[in-house]
This record gives structure tokens, sequence and C-alpha cells, in this order.
């Protein structure tokens, strides 16, 4: 595997942050500083600056023309993803939207399905979110209950999802559902396409530890679904929703390694910037470790991504190999986040509003944040399940066996 970027992958991306310094959004030095998640003022400032990137060219990169797209490459769409997420803080409107809904489509959508999609996705006309979990179906997803009974030229559409992030602004919701309850679990869910403003669809926000109301309680009361928005064959969505994950899983590592990055050299100013006992902390042999420590997993996470995007370079589907980085980003930012609190002693305890805490109190939400690291997109158990099954090829446990 060859890591050394061409000489044109290079003129790429410093064509691409030239465009970026004359065009990145003046909002963001705000929302750098703002920890109060605006997340109606996040939208519109993510709809404005992807068309942005949509008329330069700097959207779907990799995806054919005839999509929206610029068929260009792969390493290009990379070079754009990894000089965003480092200079822009984005939140989750292009990690679903761009990220896992447009490529399922693109591998498992209609011809008309991408044709009327992936275009308005790529502009950030559209913004979409993810119907997986359930009150009695989050890690195991096909438990579902969710029904989607065929009338005539549609579907109806009963139940509720959970845990869905950014259910209140987005337009488009991709639900999985229940097609045949007499099938085994696995087999007998479909994967719908719907809109979020139909008759029947209620949204209520969830208040999280952080203040926030970042995810939503979906409750779908008889929501007619048209038949042409069903994605691939009635009861085969079990096998669309996993290439959903992992693309989740894959791609997320090429947006987040930068941001784990930047929260890592944060961390380093916030220890030479802190003094405890008469010492900079950054002098104390405890702390310059755990700091060399964090270090040494950021640059294991960038190998172990080198080597998924490998798989993806020679045009290859995303596997279950993604679940590693899952699980090792997740708690390497918490193992960061907790860090940064024992630096900062007494002050963590202090929030957005006291004029002593520290970064504005960020670094104590970012912490209350990354709690649900281990858990979203998958919780830590879940994912070391598929590790060493379809990995490593280790037996299912006793209790999963029954």
């Amino acid at each position: 595997m060859n890591l050394t970027m061409s000489p044109d992958d290079q003129m790429y991306r410093a064509k691409f942050l030239n465009w970026l310094k004359e065009n990145i959004p003046t909002e963001v030095a705000w929302a750098e500083e703002d920890i109060s998640e605006d997340w109606q003022t996040q939208a519109e400032i993510f709809r404005k600056f992807q068309r942005k990137l949509f008329d330069a060219g700097y959207a779907g990169i990799h995806w054919p023309k005839e999509y929206g797209g610029q068929s260009g490459t792969l390493m290009q769409h990379i070079i754009v993803t990894e000089e965003l997420s480092a200079n822009y803080p984005w939140k989750m409107f292009d990690s679903l939207s761009v990220g896992l809904v447009a490529p399922t489509l693109l591998s498992r959508g209609t011809e008309e399905q991408k044709k009327e999609f992936i275009p308005k996705i790529l502009s950030g006309e559209h913004i979409w979110c993810q119907g997986f979990s359930e009150p009695n179906a989050g890690s195991d997803l096909a438990n579902l209950s969710t029904s989607a009974v065929r009338m005539g030229d549609r579907y109806i559409v009963n139940g509720q999802k959970v845990w869905t992030s950014i259910g209140h602004l987005a337009d488009y919701c991709i639900l999985v559902v229940r097609t045949d309850p007499k099938a085994s679990k696995h087999k007998g869910l479909s994967y719908l396409l719907v809109y979020m403003k139909s008759p029947g669809v209620t949204v209520r926000p969830i208040k999280q530890i952080t203040g926030e109301a970042e995810y939503n309680e979906l409750f779908f009361d008889n929501v007619e679904v048209p038949l042409d928005r069903l994605v691939g064959k009635e009861n085969e969505g079990w096998l669309i929703a996993i290439t959903t994950l992992m693309f989740e899983r894959i791609m997320n590592e090429v947006s987040i390694l930068p941001k784990l990055q930047k929260s890592l050299d944060r961390l380093i100013d916030l220890a030479n910037n802190t003094i405890r006992d008469g010492q900079v902390i950054i002098k104390n042999p405890v702390y310059r470790q755990k700091i060399a420590l964090l270090q040494v997993d950021v640059e294991v996470m960038r190998l172990n991504q080198y080597r998924n995007l490998a798989t993806l370079l020679k045009g290859e589907m995303p596997g279950p190999e993604g679940s590693i980085g899952k699980v090792f980003w997740s708690e390497l930012n918490q193992r960061m986040q907790e860090t940064a609190l024992e630096i900062m002693g007494p002050y963590s305890q202090l929030l957005k509003g006291s004029k002593y805490a520290k970064d504005n109190g960020k670094w104590t939400f970012d912490f209350l944040r990354a709690r649900g690291n281990t858990i979203e997109g998958g919780t830590t158990e879940i994912q070391k399940n598929i590790i060493g099954e379809r990995v490593l090829g280790l037996p299912k446990d006793a209790v999963r066996r029954k």
C-alpha cells in the first residue's frame, strides 16, 4: 500500500485549500467558540456552504456526473473530506446525508432514486436523518417492530424510532421497517425513503446531558410512503441497512481523525497554559506520558484508516473491518476528554457562562458529549462482536447462539 500522494493529488489539495480560504463561511469563527449547539442556525450554514461546494465541483467528487458528481477520484474526495473536517466545524448534516445516504443510494438505489435524490443531497437542498434504532431495538437493530403494510401503490407505516440525530431538521429519513412479520427477524425488513413532512410523522426532541437536543424520537401514525420509495427489494432491507452502516464506519474515520488531531493540539495548549502547584502541567511526567500515549493512539488510528481506505481505493465495498475504527476512535475521544478534565482539575466543573471556565466550558461540554460515542453508531459491545465473528472468524458467544 503506497501512502504517498501523487503530485496531482498534492496540487488538488493545495487548490482546494486556496478555495476554502476564500469561501469558508464567516460564521465558522463563531461556531468554533459557541457550544450552545444552535442546530437550526448550523443547518442553514450547512445548506448555503454545501451549495457553494457543489457549484465549485467539490461535492460528490468521485461519483458520476449524471448524479451530480464530478467523476473524479476517491482520493480527491478523501482530500476534501479531510480538509473540511480540519477547518470547518461540521455537525452531522454532511456525515449523514453525504456520507451515509448518498453512497447507499448510489450502490443500492434505482436509477430514478439516484437521479432524484443524490444531486439534492450533494447541493445541500436535502438534509437526511437515519431511522434505525427503536426503544426495544437499539443494539439489536433487526429486532425492530415499526411496520410497513403494502396497500395498493403505497406502504402504510406505523411505529416509533428513537435516537434519531437531527431528525427535527431533516427533509427525508432512511427508514428500516418490518414488512413481513412472519419471517425471521433479519429477513422480513425493508428500507424506505420517507418524506419527513408527510402527514402522520411526529418529531420530539430528546434533551441530552449536555443540555442540547440533538437526538429525537420519531412517531409514524399511518404514514403513506409510495412504493417507488422502496430501496432494493421488499424484505431485503437488512442487507441495505448493513451497507449504510459500513459506509458510516469507514468514512467517519476520514472526517473524525482531523478533529481528534485538532483536539489533541488544543489539549497540548491546555497543558502548556495550566499551572498546578507552581509547575506547568506539560512538565509533569504523568501528564506528559498520557499526552504522548494519546498522540500514539491518533497515529494508530491514522494507519488503520489508511488500511481501510486502501480497500475503497481498489474499488471494493467497505467491510466489517470498519468496526475496528469505530471502537478505537470512540474510546480514544473519551480518553482525550477525560485527560483534559484531569488537567483542569476543579475548573472542569465550570460550564459556559462562568468567567473562570477554561475555553468557555468547551472541554466540559465535549466530555459530556463524548459519553455517547461508545453508544451511537453501534455500541462498543456490538462492534466487538462484529470484529470477533466477521473479522477474526471467532465463534458466536454461548448466549447469542441460543
